[in-house]
């Protein structure tokens, strides 16, 4: 099994309110999975993104990625998960404005202490991957959406992570561009990744391929798993 939650609960202080963000979660995820989480705003799905990203940690609850308990680890030690299993792809794409195509895709391996010429050459390989093999001296402001998006796949691919995280990968595109940012993930699912989109949008969360949960007041109250 490639991620384990078992009974997540995450809660805030706010002022003299306690916010219950999950309420005992439990999620398995396989190897190649292809899955969707789909919530309205509020419900929780967020919070489950930055647990499974290693952004945040649980307030109970196991969370074992890899067959390693991570629930308790620390920020340095959750960064360094973060930065070698997890590639995160942003619905804003967050890329720096004035690095091209390239240099953006080697950050990670930057931040990973790889070598120059392995990073400039892992970071080729990943922008050949996502069909942007012409474009990577560009910088963000000459890129369409799109392309973008597929900088910031590549770089999320950078890392060979195991598990690519996407979180509302497509709301800042136009239909038409969603739909080929879509055929991408299809490709790399199709490839061995293990894909967990995040999203509010009925179409992308009941795409063919995919399994999908529902949740809701911190809770998973739907369960579409396909084999």
């Amino acid at each position: 099994m490639l991620l384990e939650l078992n009974q997540i609960t995450k809660t805030y202080q706010r002022g003299v309110e306690v916010v219950k963000a999950l309420r005992g979660t439990d999620l398995t995820v396989e190897k190649n999975k292809y899955l969707a989480i789909m919530g309205p705003s509020g419900s929780g799905k967020s919070t489950l993104m930055n647990i499974i990203g290693c952004l945040d940690t649980p307030t109970s609850g196991t969370y074992r990625l890899a067959g390693t308990d991570i629930s308790n680890m620390n920020a340095s030690q959750l960064a360094d998960v973060r930065n070698g299993q997890i590639g995160f792809v942003f619905q804003t794409f967050n890329l720096l404005p004035r690095a091209t195509a390239l240099h953006n895709v080697e950050l990670p391996l930057l931040y990973g202490g790889v070598r120059r010429r392995i990073r400039s050459q892992r970071a080729a390989e990943a922008l050949e991957r996502v069909g942007l093999a012409d474009r990577m001296s560009h910088r963000p402001a000459e890129l369409s959406g799109g392309e973008r998006q597929r900088v910031a796949v590549a770089r999320a691919l950078a890392n060979h992570p195991s598990i690519l995280l996407a979180d509302e990968p497509t709301g800042n595109l136009d239909s038409r561009t969603g739909d080929e940012i879509m055929a991408l993930f299809d490709a790399l699912h199709a490839e061995g990744n293990t894909v967990i989109l995040v999203t509010h949008e009925p179409q992308i969360a009941t795409h063919d391929r995919q399994s999908c949960i529902r949740i809701h007041d911190g809770l998973i109250v739907e369960d579409r798993m396909q084999d």
